[in-house]
C-alpha cells in the first residue's frame, strides 16, 4: 500500500469529516479510496474503456399495466446470457419493484437496461454498473473481478 499526503483548506476538511461520519467511514483513508475508485470507474465508463461489467438494474412498475409483466419476463429471457438473478417484491396493490443482477458486455447491459426502462409502465429505473476484468476459470465459468 502506498501513502500520500494531501492538504485541505480548513472548511473543506470539516465538510469532508462531516461527510465521512455521515456515511459511516472509520477514517479518511477509507473514504478517499472509495471516492477515487468511483471517479476512476466513472472516467473509464465515460471513455468507453470498460468492455465488461456487472450491474444492478432496479425499477418500479405497475403490474396492472397491460401485459407488462410478460414483456419484462420475455426481455429477460431474450437476454438470459446477461441476467444472473432477479428479485421481485410487491410494494402495494399496484406497484412492484424488481432488481436484476447483470453480467456481460457493458454495451449489452446498458442496451438491456434501456429496453426495460423504455417499457410503458416502468418508472423509477436505475442502473448501477461496475466495470470488471473478465477471465475464464479452470472450471468453465467466468470470473468477474472489479477493476479497482
Amino acid at each position: 500500500m502506498q501513502r500520500f499526503t494531501i492538504s485541505l483548506e480548513e472548511a473543506l476538511a470539516r465538510e469532508f469529516d462531516r461527510l465521512i461520519r455521515t456515511r459511516g467511514y472509520q477514517n479518511r483513508s477509507e473514504a478517499v479510496r472509495d471516492m477515487l475508485r468511483a471517479r476512476i470507474e466513472g472516467e473509464r465508463m465515460a471513455r468507453d474503456e470498460a468492455p465488461f461489467c456487472v450491474g444492478c438494474l432496479s425499477y418500479v412498475y405497475n403490474h396492472h399495466e397491460r401485459e407488462l409483466a410478460e414483456r419484462l419476463t420475455e426481455l429477460a429471457h431474450q437476454h438470459h446470457d446477461l441476467v444472473v438473478a432477479a428479485t421481485h417484491a410487491h410494494l402495494d396493490h399496484e406497484n412492484c419493484i424488481e432488481t436484476v443482477i447483470l453480467r456481460g458486455a457493458t454495451g449489452d447491459v446498458r442496451t438491456f437496461a434501456d429496453a426495460v426502462t423504455a417499457e410503458r409502465g416502468v418508472r423509477h429505473a436505475s442502473l448501477n454498473v461496475v466495470p470488471v476484468d473478465v477471465a475464464t476459470g479452470r472450471h468453465r465459468h467466468v470470473h468477474a473481478r472489479p477493476k479497482s
